[in-house]
C-alpha cells in the first residue's frame, strides 16, 4: 500500500485537547501527531493473567500488558469494565495417540472464503480430531476447584458466554457425563494442538492431570499451561456508528475494547473503525452499515445501542432480516458499496459487475420461458424431482417447489458461477418472505430517518417511564429505529417520543 509507514513500539499515552485526540506518545517518547486514531488494544489493556492462584501481568504469554494506556484510559470520561477470556493448554501433536480419537474432516468441497480465490490456492486441509472428557477428568476438576481463580473470587471480569472454561461446563452441566473437545492443529507447519473445549485457568499441576485422564491424551506433553486473562473494556454505548467515541473526537475503538470476543467481530470492527478513521481524515462524512445490509451493521447497532455486560460475539439469531444476510448474496450487497468507498479493485470490481448482469438476465430468462405439460423437460424434470407438471409453469414459479434445482431446468445460453446459482435459487426460493422482510424494513427506515437531537432533555417528555429515561440518557440514540431497540424502551415510549418530537418539530417550524 502507497504511503503506508509501519511503526512497531507501545503506546503509552493520548495527547487530547478540547476533547480531540492530537497525538499518541510512545514508551521511547516518541509524538506521532494525527486527528485520527484507532485503539484495538485486544486483552492488553490492564491485562490480568490467571493460571490457579497464581496472577501475572501480560496481554497474553510472552508479552506485556498495556498498563499505562490503560491508566490513560480510566482518567478520560469513558465508562469502563473488566472482561475475561481464556485459553486451553497446548500440547505437542508427537505426543498424542491420535488412533484414539476419531476424525472430524472439513468440508467437502473445500470452502472459499472469497468469489474470487481458485480452488488450487487453497492450503492443504488438516483434519480435527475428537475425544471427549470423562468422570475421571470431571474429579480432576473438582479436587482443583478451591485454587481456580473464578471460583476462588480472584477474577471479577465475565466471561463469554457461548465459550465456557471447562470449570464452568463441569459445575453448570454437573448432570453431564463428558464434553467434547476437538484437538485442532495450530498450522500447517506448527507442533502445536489446540484442544478446542478446556479452556481452564486451574493450576499447572492440575491441567497435567486433566490432560492425562483423557483418552488420546494420556502421554500427551502440555507445551504452554492454559490460563484465563482479565482486561478492561469501555461501555460500546459511548460509540457513534461509526466507532469513533463519543466525547473524544477522532478517537475510535475496535475489537475486544469494544466488549466483543472472536476473530470475525474483531475483523469487522477493524475495517469499519480503519474506513471512518480514513473519511475522517479527510473531512468525508461517516461510513455506516445498517441493520438490513450486513451483519456488520447488526453487531455494531448492537453494541452501540444496547452495550454489553459479558464478551459479545455475533450470531445469525441476533439479525432480525438474515433471510437478506445471505452469504451468496455478499457481494450484491456490499460490493458497490466498497468500490465507492474506494477498496474495491478493478477486477473485483468488473466480476462482480459480470455477476450481476449475468443473475438478473437469468432471472428474466425463468420468468419468461415456462415448460408445458408433457414435455420432454416436463417428463425429465418429474423422472428427477417427482414433481408433476400439470399446467403451462413458467422456469421461476417451477424453481419456487423445494425439490426442484436450478440443474434441473433447461439451462440458458449463459454460463452461471456457482455462486449466482445459489443466489438465484436462494432469492426465487424465499422470493414471497424476502418480500415481507422488505416492507418491514421500508417501515422501520420510515422510523430510521427521523432523527434524534443530540440535546434532547427526556426528562421533558411527559409519559416515560424511569427506566425508559435513564436508558435513552445513556445511549442518546441518533434515530427512532435506534431508540427502539434499547432494551427498557417499549413501543409505548416511542410513540411518547414520537408525539414529543413532532410537537417540538412543529413549536420550531
Amino acid at each position: 500500500s502507497p504511503n503506508l509507514t509501519i511503526k512497531e513500539g507501545s503506546v503509552v499515552d493520548l495527547d487530547i485537547k478540547h476533547s480531540t485526540i492530537q497525538s499518541v506518545l510512545t514508551e521511547r517518547g516518541e509524538k506521532i501527531f494525527s486527528n485520527s486514531v484507532i485503539l484495538t488494544t485486544g486483552t492488553f489493556l490492564g491485562g490480568v493473567m490467571h493460571t490457579g492462584l497464581e496472577q501475572s501481568s501480560g496481554g497474553r504469554i510472552g508479552d506485556p500488558s498495556a498498563d499505562k494506556l490503560a491508566q490513560k484510559l480510566r482518567g478520560l470520561n469513558l465508562k469502563v469494565g473488566r472482561l475475561k477470556t481464556g485459553t486451553p493448554p497446548r500440547l505437542n501433536k508427537h505426543s498424542i495417540d491420535w488412533s484414539l480419537l476419531s476424525p472430524q474432516p472439513g468440508d467437502t468441497p473445500t470452502p472459499l472464503l472469497s468469489y474470487t480465490s481458485q480452488a488450487s490456492e487453497r492450503p492443504e486441509q488438516l483434519n480435527c480430531y475428537m475425544t471427549r472428557t470423562n468422570q475421571t477428568t470431571h474429579r480432576v476438576i473438582f479436587k482443583y476447584l478451591d485454587e481456580s481463580p473464578m471460583y476462588s473470587g480472584a477474577i471479577e471480569g465475565v466471561g463469554p458466554r457461548y465459550c465456557p472454561s471447562i470449570e464452568d461446563k463441569v459445575m453448570r452441566f454437573s448432570e453431564r457425563d463428558s464434553h467434547q473437545i476437538f484437538a485442532e492443529p495450530e498450522g500447517l507447519d506448527s507442533d502445536l494442538i489446540y484442544p478446542n473445549g478446556i479452556s481452564t485457568s486451574l493450576p499447572l499441576k492440575a491441567q497435567k492431570e486433566l490432560i492425562k485422564s483423557i483418552k488420546g491424551f494420556e502421554n500427551a506433553k502440555i507445551v504452554r499451561p492454559g490460563y484465563a486473562i482479565e482486561y478492561d473494556f469501555f461501555d460500546p454505548t459511548g460509540l457513534k456508528h461509526s466507532l469513533e467515541t463519543k466525547t473524544i473526537s477522532g478517537l475510535f475503538f475496535a475489537g475486544q475494547i469494544n466488549g466483543t470476543t472472536g476473530y470475525e467481530e474483531a475483523a469487522a470492527q477493524g475495517i469499519m473503525a480503519g474506513i471512518n478513521a480514513s473519511l475522517r481524515a479527510t473531512n468525508q462524512e461517516a461510513f455506516e452499515l445498517q441493520r438490513d445490509e450486513a451483519y456488520i451493521g447488526v453487531l455494531i447497532d448492537d453494541l452501540v445501542s444496547l452495550g454489553t455486560k459479558e464478551p459479545y460475539r455475533m450470531f445469525t439469531s441476533r439479525a432480525e432480516y438474515r433471510l437478506i444476510l445471505r452469504e451468496d448474496n455478499a457481494d450484491m450487497r456490499l460490493t458497490e458499496k466498497g468500490r465507492k468507498l474506494g477498496i474495491v479493485s478493478d477486477l473485483l470490481w468488473q466480476k462482480y459487475q459480470d455477476k450481476r448482469d449475468a443473475t438478473t438476465h437469468e432471472i428474466l430468462r425463468l420468468k419468461k420461458n415456462k415448460l408445458k405439460p408433457n414435455s420432454r423437460e416436463a417428463k425429465k424434470i418429474k423422472e428427477q424431482t417427482g414433481e408433476r407438471i400439470s399446467n403451462n409453469i413458467s422456469l421461476f414459479e417451477l424453481l419456487k417447489r423445494p425439490k426442484v434445482l436450478h440443474s434441473h431446468l433447461p439451462q440458458g445460453e449463459t454460463i452461471l458461477a456457482p455462486n449466482a446459482v445459489d443466489e438465484i435459487e436462494a432469492s426465487v426460493k424465499y422470493q414471497g418472505y424476502i418480500q415481507r422482510q422488505k416492507v418491514d424494513i421500508e417501515r422501520l427506515q420510515r422510523n430510521e430517518n427521523t432523527p434524534i437531537p443530540d440535546h434532547i432533555d427526556y426528562e421533558k417528555v411527559v409519559g416515560l417511564s424511569n427506566e425508559a429515561k435513564q436508558k435513552l440518557s445513556e445511549a442518546r440514540p441518533e434515530s427512532l429505529a435506534r431508540a427502539s431497540r434499547l432494551p427498557g424502551v417499549t413501543p409505548a415510549a416511542i410513540s411518547l417520543l414520537m408525539i414529543y418530537l413532532k410537537k417540538k418539530r412543529q413549536a420550531v417550524g
